[in-house]
């Protein structure tokens, strides 16, 4: 709940008093000093123009009622950079913090859990909403309303001695083809087993390479958004693997030179059961995911090349979900090879695959493989439904 009673530091705070109320955050903790401190940098820009503070204020003590758009200059790519000491409207950065306006500013007055833009839409009233492209944006955060996600059904999943004969090659059904009831059907007096999807403790895990060797422990994620650098960070921060900590005996010049140019290297979230990569390096990242390309309609092994600052939906649950469905009708063997669409390759710098003359990510210096486990564990969890196969699956299957 907002305290719009608070005390403030300064006489310009204490003016506005619903700005410095209680925000949810832990007062003295790193993100409740950085909330204050974007509160204070937005201050000291509005109060140079006539009833803009006094509009904002108004959205903070009255909620429910209508009030005015509160705006601010739009960035080169819409963004703004925060930092310990104050925060930079006008340039294209990525520091320390790095965010939409709209997103820093809903997090500080009403969602401290909010992660990107892609959990917020405006409401109808608003002039100039984020997705305007208009010189000032919109950060009242009475302005913006939250997205909510719905959550999937389960998948039905017949006992293995009802599976139905593997159609030929001229009955098969293209994944593309949607389902009026969001999935096949199947006889009625079918025994049919729901399985539901359940979010695991870490929602992915990633393991580093260099060339076709493995480098270091896997790292296990379990904040929503992370980050995967490449510098050295010896607090071991939870939301940050950092791949300049990783040693290797056998690395060669090339691979050297490479994780050089990693940088500040790629964002990978997770929202509403959607994986999203936003590539932060100077240098490109590749990646390549079959259920990207599924969706795309892209040949499965398709690599797709994000440019810095390009940012990409890598994995849709809610696709997968509709294929796992589908794909249960076909039998085992089927339904295992969905395994590959669980995990993502994706390299640093250097790409792969029919544009280039190195055709397997095992020949780019250096890459990670994602795997996401809430995917993994869902399809483990049908598999172990459906009963053995009719043709025992190997490890090399």
């Amino acid at each position: 709940m907002l305290d719009v009673n608070a005390r403030c530091s300064t006489s310009t705070d204490f003016n506005y008093p619903a700005l410095n109320g209680s925000l949810g955050w832990k007062q003295g903790d790193e993100e409740g000093k950085w909330a204050q401190k974007a509160i204070e940098t937005l201050v000291k820009k509005l109060k140079k123009r006539k009833g803009v503070l006094e509009s904002l204020q108004y959205a903070l003590t009255h909620p429910n009622e209508p009030s005015e758009c509160v705006t601010i200059p739009r960035s080169l790519d819409g963004r703004i950079q925060v930092r310990h000491s104050e925060i930079i409207f006008e340039a294209f950065q990525v520091s320390h913090r790095k965010g939409f306006p709209h997103v820093i500013y809903c997090r500080v007055w009403r969602w401290p859990d909010l992660q990107t833009h892609h959990e917020l839409r405006s409401v109808e009233s608003c002039k100039v909403p984020f997705n305007s492209k208009e010189p000032e944006v919109c950060i009242n955060p009475y302005h913006y309303m939250r997205i909510d996600y719905p959550v999937l059904p389960p998948v039905l999943v017949p006992r293995y001695n009802e599976y139905p004969t593997p159609p030929g090659p001229q009955d098969s059904i293209q994944l593309h083809s949607s389902f009026p009831d969001g999935g096949p059907n199947f006889n009625t007096d079918s025994n049919l087993q729901p399985v539901a999807y359940q979010e695991p403790r870490f929602w992915c895990s990633i393991v580093y390479y260099e060339l076709s060797s493995r480098v270091g422990e896997a790292y296990f994620a379990s904040l929503p958004s992370i980050l995967v650098d490449g510098f050295t960070d010896p607090s071991r921060n939870m939301g940050r693997f950092s791949l300049g900590v990783l040693s290797n005996i056998n690395r060669t010049v090339t691979v050297e030179n490479t994780r050089k140019q990693i940088g500040k290297g790629l964002h990978l979230y997770t929202l509403g059961g959607d994986v999203y990569a936003e590539c932060l390096s100077d240098s490109s990242i590749f990646v390549q995911s079959r259920e990207c390309n599924e969706r795309h309609r892209f040949h499965p092994t398709t690599v797709i090349k994000i440019p810095p600052g390009g940012s990409l939906r890598i994995f849709s649950n809610r696709q997968f979900a509709q294929i796992l469905r589908y794909t249960v009708t076909q039998g085992v063997e089927a339904t295992y090879d969905l395994i590959r669409m669980c995990t993502i390759r994706m390299s640093f710098v250097k790409g792969w695959g029919a544009e280039y003359h190195r055709q397997d990510v095992t020949s780019t210096p250096c890459w990670i493989e994602v795997h996401l486990r809430g995917a993994l564990l869902w399809l483990d969890r049908v598999l172990r439904q459906m009963g053995p196969s009719r043709n025992p699956i190997s490890s090399v299957s």
